[in-house]
């Protein structure tokens, strides 16, 4: 017969510092959420296109100032929920800036060490932001060495890898809880049109467009997903094709494309994917600037343009409806490349020809395409 003295064994006692350390790092992260979640809906009026409203999300409006606000704080609970993360953990992550940026702040808040490995040409003001919240950089001169670093670094410090190209579609709940989708379909519900024909998203790691595209489908809605994806990008090829293994040079543009196909981009939920050319996007992401009378990114640019040739798609069809995008980050971050001449000018990108289409179409209705 088993004695009460073999429970009292296996049975833990008293405080779990871990534990203790963990209830209160959600708490903080859910205060986050809960001041910072609802981002601003904006929607500017075109001419050239009556009878098709054009709304962004501005995710710049976040305390990080970008689209990765939300994903780095899923990715922070993924880890402490999974015990993964605890209080002397170091956090490892492999980014092109804007992710790392979020990371290093919530790493902040919850005291922690945080590594960010990044290309070299990683824009100076992200570098700077990640710093700024006590975060370390360790550089890399290829893309594609980001990942093998992080790892290493992860194992050399017994820390933990975010890993955003992996788990950012398993760390958000695609299902709701005031995700990007969930935000997004309650704000258009008091709009002349509140579901959407379309919802434009460009993809990094492919979290959000994984997101987007299961809450539609989960909702039952007629909304549709189309992908906006850029040169030197495996994304588009991969879902044209149905090919994974497929990879690319790299992207010009922060945040966006991968020159492989990452863990987080789901296909299946896509309805139907564009490539933008480079100079669109920069020239896309300028207009766009002037009109919002502030700057944003490149990869907005992206996302603005693939709305634009929805648009011009819905117009050559005689259809009405209503189209919605994000705004991913500030254009400030991208002064030194985006909004400089001379870097344009260094990449061998014209983006005039591009511009003067993109104001035609939208104050005279005219045909985006040369």
């Amino acid at each position: 017969m088993m004695s009460d003295h073999c429970f009292t064994e296996i049975l833990p006692s008293g405080a779990d510092p871990a534990r203790d350390w963990g209830r209160h790092a959600i708490e903080l992260l859910l205060a986050d959420a809960r001041r910072s979640a609802d981002t601003h809906m904006i929607k500017p009026v075109f001419k050239g296109l009556p009878g098709i409203s054009i709304y962004f999300k501005d995710e710049s409006t976040h305390p990080t100032g970008s689209l990765k606000h939300r994903l780095a704080r899923s990715l922070f609970l993924y880890g402490i929920c999974n015990g993964r993360i605890r209080p002397d953990t170091t956090l490892i992550e492999a980014s092109s800036g804007s992710t790392a940026v979020s990371e290093a702040y919530f790493a902040h808040l919850l005291g922690m060490k945080f590594i960010a490995v990044m290309p070299r040409s990683t824009s100076h003001p992200k570098v700077a932001a990640i710093r700024q919240f006590g975060g370390e950089c360790h550089f890399v001169d290829h893309a594609g060495e980001v990942y093998a670093v992080a790892e290493q670094l992860a194992r050399e410090t017994g820390g933990h890898y975010l890993d955003q190209f992996t788990n950012a579609e398993r760390a958000t709940d695609w299902r709701g809880n005031n995700n990007i989708a969930q935000s997004i379909f309650e704000q258009m519900q008091a709009e002349a049109e509140p579901v959407p024909d379309w919802v434009v998203m460009s993809a990094g790691t492919g979290g959000t467009s994984a997101t987007i595209g299961r809450y539609i489908r989960y909702r039952n809605l007629d909304t549709r997903l189309c992908v906006v994806d850029v040169e030197g990008s495996a994304f588009y090829e991969a879902w044209r094709s149905g090919d994974a293994s497929v990879t690319a040079s790299g992207s010009r543009i922060e945040g966006i494309g991968r020159p492989r196909v990452e863990p987080s981009f789901i296909p299946g939920v896509i309805d139907h994917m564009i490539r933008v050319p480079d100079a669109a996007s920069f020239a896309a992401a300028r207009v766009l600037s002037e009109r919002l009378f502030r700057r944003v990114g490149g990869s907005t640019g992206t996302n603005f343009y693939g709305v634009l040739a929805i648009a011009a798609q819905m117009q050559r069809e005689g259809r009405t409806g209503a189209l919605v995008t994000l705004i991913c980050d500030s254009g400030e971050r991208y002064a030194a490349t985006c909004f400089n001449d001379d870097w344009l000018a260094q990449q061998k990108l014209d983006i005039a020809p591009w511009r003067a289409r993109i104001e035609d179409f939208l104050d005279n209705g005219r045909s985006l395409t040369a």
